[in-house]
C-alpha cells in the first residue's frame, strides 16, 4: 500500500493552484505538528514556476512552520501532564530528566537542527513542550533553523532554475546530516573539547 507517494503527488498538484501559498502555509503549519511530507514539496515548485518571489514564499513558509512549531510546543507542555503518571508508573521519570537536561542545556540547538535538517521537526517541537524547553530559545531556534531551510530551498531554486531543484532534491538528506555532524562536532567540542 502506497501512502507518502499519492500524498507527495497531491502536494505537487496543489503548488500549480491559483491559492497554492494558502496551501503552502496551511501544508507547513500542519507539518510542524503531525503531517507526515515537508513543505519544501510545494515550495521548490512553486518557486520554480515564480523564481522572483523566492524570499516571499521562503517567509510565508517560515511564519506558518513556526506557528505550527508553537502549537506543538503547547501541545507537549499539556499532555506531559496528562501523560506523567504513566512515566513515573514505567519507572522512566529519570530518562526523561535526562532528557529534559539536554533539552535545557541545548534546547537552541537541538530546535534548529530538528528546524533545518531532514529530521522530523513536529517531533521536536511536541517534545521541547514536553521538557520544559524556554519559549524563547524553542522560537529562535525554530526561525532560524526553518527559515534557513526554507530560504536556502528557494534561494537554491530561483538561482539555479531547473537543475537546481532536481538536484536539491537529490541532494537535500545528506546535506541536513552534514549540517546535524557539524553542529554536533561544534557543541561536542564547546562540552568537552576545551576542558
Amino acid at each position: 500500500m502506497r501512502l507518502f507517494g499519492p500524498i507527495y503527488d497531491r502536494c505537487l498538484r496543489w503548488a500549480a493552484h491559483p491559492h497554492a501559498e494558502r496551501y503552502m502555509a496551511g501544508m507547513s503549519f500542519a507539518e510542524s505538528v503531525f503531517f507526515p511530507v515537508p513543505p519544501d514539496v510545494m515550495l521548490a515548485p512553486m518557486t520554480l514556476a515564480k523564481p522572483i518571489l523566492w524570499r516571499r514564499l521562503a517567509f510565508i513558509c517560515t511564519v506558518a512552520s513556526v506557528a505550527g512549531g508553537l502549537l506543538g510546543y503547547l501541545l507537549g507542555a499539556f499532555a506531559l501532564e496528562v501523560i506523567w503518571p504513566w512515566i513515573e508508573a514505567a519507572g522512566k521519570a529519570a530518562t526523561f530528566e535526562q532528557i529534559q537536561g539536554s533539552f535545557a542545556r541545548y534546547g537552541f540547538w537541538i530546535v534548529f537542527l530538528a528546524g533545518f535538517t531532514p529530521i522530523p521537526y513536529k517531533v521536536f517541537t511536541i517534545a521541547s513542550g514536553a521538557t520544559g524547553i524556554g519559549l524563547i530559545p524553542f522560537v529562535l531556534g525554530s526561525v532560524v533553523g526553518r527559515g534557513g531551510r526554507f530560504f536556502l530551498v528557494t534561494g537554491l531554486v530561483a538561482w539555479g532554475g531547473p537543475r537546481m531543484e532536481k538536484h536539491l532534491r537529490r541532494y537535500v538528506e545528506g546535506l541536513g546530516w552534514l549540517a546535524v555532524v557539524l553542529v554536533a562536532a561544534v557543541v561536542a567540542w564547546l562540552e568537552w573539547g576545551r576542558g
